[in-house]
C-alpha cells in the first residue's frame, strides 16, 4: 500500500476565528510529543507497559489504548490518569480478530494524529488451552524440565475457533488483524526525518514446528497460538526488509513467563490461591532459568527497553526477551530467531494475498447491502 501525501492544512486564524484556539493548541502538542499506540492496554503487560512510560515520559507523550472492552479499557484509563493526572490518555476501540473492526479504528487513527511514533501490537489470545497432566509428569523427570516450565513446550494444545469473517481465530487476533493496521496505518507510520517503530509481543513458545507455510493460520493443527507467534517472528523480519527505507523498524519482544489472565486460562478450575501458593516454587525456579519474569511489570521490560533504544541499531534477527535474575532484578537480551529471509517472504506474500482477499470480501458485503 503507497501511503498517501498529506496536502498541508493551513492552520485557522486564531484571531479571526478565537474558537479555534483550542483546536490549534491541542494539534500544536499532538505534532511535538510522541505518539504511542498499544493494543491490548487495558491489563497484563500492555497496561504495565503504559503505566512505565507515563512513570517517565508523561509530559512528552501522547498515549493511546486500543483496546477490545471499552469498559476494562476506562478502567485502565482511569488508573492510569490516578498516578498521572497530567497525561494525555486516549481510548480507541478495536478488535483486532474483526477486519471491520480494525478498518474503523485505523481510519480512526489517521483523523486523530498526524504521526505516529510507537505502534505496539501486543494483543493476544490463546483461547481454550489444554494442559496434558501425563506430558507435564513425564517432563518432570526429563532433561527438558526447564524448557518446559519456561516455554509450556509440550504440555500445552489449543482448540481453535472461527471469526464471522471466516479466519481463524488466534490467526487473526494475535497476527492478521495487527498485520492489517500495520497497513492501514502506513500514512501516520511513514513521516520524513523521523523513524517509528513497531513493537510485537512474541513468545518462546514460538516453534517451527507449529508453523506450516502451507497452512498460515493453523486450520489443521492443535498449537495455534505457537503458530501464530511463529509466524510473528516471521513477519516481523519481512516488515524490516520492505519498511526499513520508509524509516519504519519492527522489533518482536518476549515477555517470559507471566501471571496474567492468559496464564490463569490455562487451568481455568485451578483455585486463585493455589496459584498463590505456587509462587515461592516460581522465584525458585529462577535460580535455574531467568525467564520466569512473573509479574506484568518485570514481564514488560523489553517493550520499554525498546522504547529507548534507536530502532535502526536493533537487529531484525533477534528476539529481545524480558529477563528477571535470582535476585529480582530486570534486564534485555537479545537472541537470535530460528526464521530465514525466505520463509518470512513467503508469509509477507501470502498476507498480502489474503488482505486482498478480504478486502474484495468487505467491498462485495456493502455493495450487497446497499
Amino acid at each position: 500500500m503507497t501511503p498517501q501525501r498529506r496536502k498541508p492544512v493551513p492552520e485557522p486564524d486564531s484571531q479571526l476565528f478565537p474558537q479555534c484556539r483550542h483546536c490549534v493548541s491541542t494539534l500544536g502538542l499532538i505534532k511535538m510529543r510522541k505518539v504511542v499506540l498499544v493494543t491490548g492496554a487495558n491489563s497484563g503487560i500492555g497496561l504495565a507497559l503504559c503505566q512505565r512510560l507515563l512513570s517517565l515520559h508523561a509530559e512528552s507523550l501522547h498515549l493511546c489504548l486500543a483496546c477490545r472492552n471499552m469498559q476494562r479499557a476506562q478502567a485502565a484509563r482511569s488508573d492510569l490518569l490516578a498516578s498521572h493526572p497530567a497525561a494525555n490518555v486516549d481510548l480507541l476501540q478495536m478488535d483486532t480478530s474483526s477486519i471491520s473492526s480494525v478498518l474503523i479504528a485505523a481510519k480512526e487513527v489517521k483523523a486523530r494524529y498526524d504521526h505516529l511514533d510507537y505502534l505496539y501490537l501486543n494483543a493476544g489470545i490463546m483461547p481454550n488451552p489444554k494442559f496434558d497432566v501425563k506430558a507435564f509428569f513425564k517432563g518432570l523427570f526429563s532433561s527438558n524440565v526447564v524448557t518446559m516450565f519456561a516455554t509450556g513446550e509440550g504440555i500445552l494444545t489449543q482448540t481453535d475457533g472461527v471469526t464471522p469473517d471466516g479466519l481463524q481465530q488466534v490467526f487473526v487476533t494475535n497476527l492478521f488483524g495487527h498485520f492489517l493496521l500495520v497497513r492501514e496505518l502506513e500514512p501516520v507510520l511513514y513521516h520524513p526525518n523521523r523513524t517509528s517503530q513497531l513493537v510485537w509481543t512474541s513468545s518462546s513458545n514460538a516453534y517451527r514446528s507449529a508453523f506450516n507455510l502451507e497452512d498460515i493460520q493453523h486450520q489443521k493443527g492443535t498449537q495455534p497460538y505457537s503458530s501464530s507467534k511463529y509466524a510473528t517472528d516471521l513477519l516481523s523480519l519481512a516488515l524490516n526488509q520492505h519498511y526499513n527505507k520508509q524509516g519504519l523498524y519492527s522489533s518482536v519482544i518476549c515477555p517470559g513467563f507471566v501471571m496474567t489472565n492468559l496464564t490463569y486460562g490455562i487451568l481455568p478450575s485451578f483455585p486463585a490461591f493455589l496459584w498463590t501458593l505456587l509462587m515461592p516454587v516460581f522465584w525458585l525456579i529462577r535460580a535455574f532459568t531467568n525467564t520466569f519474569t512473573l509479574t506484568p511489570y518485570n514481564g514488560s521490560e523489553a517493550l520499554f527497553w525498546l522504547f529507548r533504544q534507536k530502532p535502526e541499531s536493533l537487529d531484525p534477527f533477534a528476539k529481545y526477551h524480558s529477563l528477571t535474575s535470582v535476585l529480582g532484578n530486570n534486564y534485555t537480551q537479545p537472541q537470535k530467531m530460528d526464521i530465514t529471509l525466505e520463509t518470512s517472504e513467503s508469509l509477507y506474500m501470502k498476507l498480502l494475498q489474503l488482505e486482498r482477499k478480504m478486502r474484495d470480501k468487505l467491498s462485495e458485503n456493502e455493495n450487497s447491502t446497499c
